[in-house]
């Protein structure tokens, strides 16, 4: 066991010490930091509630019902859906008694949950290249001739590019609520924030949806990186495997789209990557459920991990 956490350990360092990975954390950074100002700049774009909270929300009603009036010649417009769940939602304060969260640290970094994508966009390229880059710098021999079966070898490369995926997104919460802190303050130690579910609208603690939405964009992640390391292992070429693997992650939803009309496009894999569905209850194609979900992506994973494995045990490298 212990040669497998040297294994580990050594694809770690190769992964950190390059230059690119650093360059990489630097950019998410930048898109963190860059829409705090953003948000500072416009002050409409973090509602501060004083102790008159009620005539401030019955006044925002008035306003969205002014503009939802006046856009009756473009009904469905994307405008007036929102204003309206924005109506909906502050009639659920003032008919609960709610004071609404005021703009911070934890909203923020609930904000920022759709950059998990860009997390995986990076897992991607790592885990493309981890395998096939050593074929193409000709290390592969040289990685292979030691006294380590290959499944150990695989495994441990598999297995630093989850860690790495699992720092960079600790990396993007930590650095999401420290920026939120110092641009917006904090709200409190875990304060109550409302959402909407397929039930209506719930009143929740706000970590624990900031832990919910991260977990649930994390399966996409996941399967994606697993998906472009399977591509990646069995064609040797890390360029196919990040463009793939990014075109599936950009244009998955489009897919199920056009094929949803069919019984059998439940069993795509971008019909079942999303579990917030069942949560909204927005459910891609009818007679879904969470448990058949779930299952679809254990049987997508397992496939992906094995045709790998069988491929890179079974692989020739002496002309390479």
């Amino acid at each position: 066991m212990s040669e497998y956490f040297k294994l580990l350990y050594n694809e770690l360092f190769k992964i950190y010490v390059r230059k690119s990975t650093w360059a990489m954390y630097a950019v998410l950074t930048l898109l963190i930091i860059a829409p705090a100002v953003l948000i500072l700049s416009f002050d409409d774009m973090q509602k501060e509630y004083t102790d008159n909270w009620r005539e401030e929300l019955q006044k925002e009603n008035e306003e969205y019902q002014k503009d939802m009036a006046e856009m009756e010649e473009s009904p469905g417009d994307f405008v007036e859906e929102y204003n309206s769940q924005t109506i909906a939602k502050n009639n659920y304060y003032l008919e609960n008694d709610i004071k609404p969260l005021n703009y911070g640290a934890w909203t923020f970094t609930l904000e920022n949950a759709g950059l998990v994508s860009v997390v995986s966009l990076l897992t991607i390229i790592i885990g493309a290249g981890i395998i096939s880059n050593e074929y193409r710098w000709g290390t592969i021999k040289l990685l292979l001739i030691r006294p380590i079966s290959r499944t150990k070898i695989l495994l441990s490369k598999l297995t630093s590019v989850f860690l790495f995926a699992l720092c960079t997104m600790i990396f993007l919460f930590l650095i999401s609520l420290l920026t939120g802190a110092i641009f917006f303050g904090f709200e409190g130690m875990n304060p109550y924030y409302v959402v909407q579910t397929a039930e209506g609208f719930e009143h929740v603690r706000i970590v624990n949806e900031i832990f919910s939405e991260y977990g649930y964009k994390v399966v996409n992640l996941v399967m994606m990186t697993t998906l472009a390391f399977m591509i990646s292992t069995i064609f040797k070429n890390s360029s196919l495997a990040i463009g793939i693997g990014i075109f599936l992650l950009l244009g998955g939803n489009m897919v199920v789209g056009i094929f949803s009309q069919y019984e059998w496009a439940k069993y795509i894999l971008f019909a079942n990557i999303d579990l917030k569905q069942y949560e909204t209850g927005n459910v891609w194609i009818e007679g879904m459920t969470l448990g058949f979900s779930i299952t679809m992506l254990m049987i997508y994973f397992v496939v992906f991990v094995v045709l790998s494995w069988l491929v890179f045990n079974k692989r020739d490298v002496a002309g390479h």
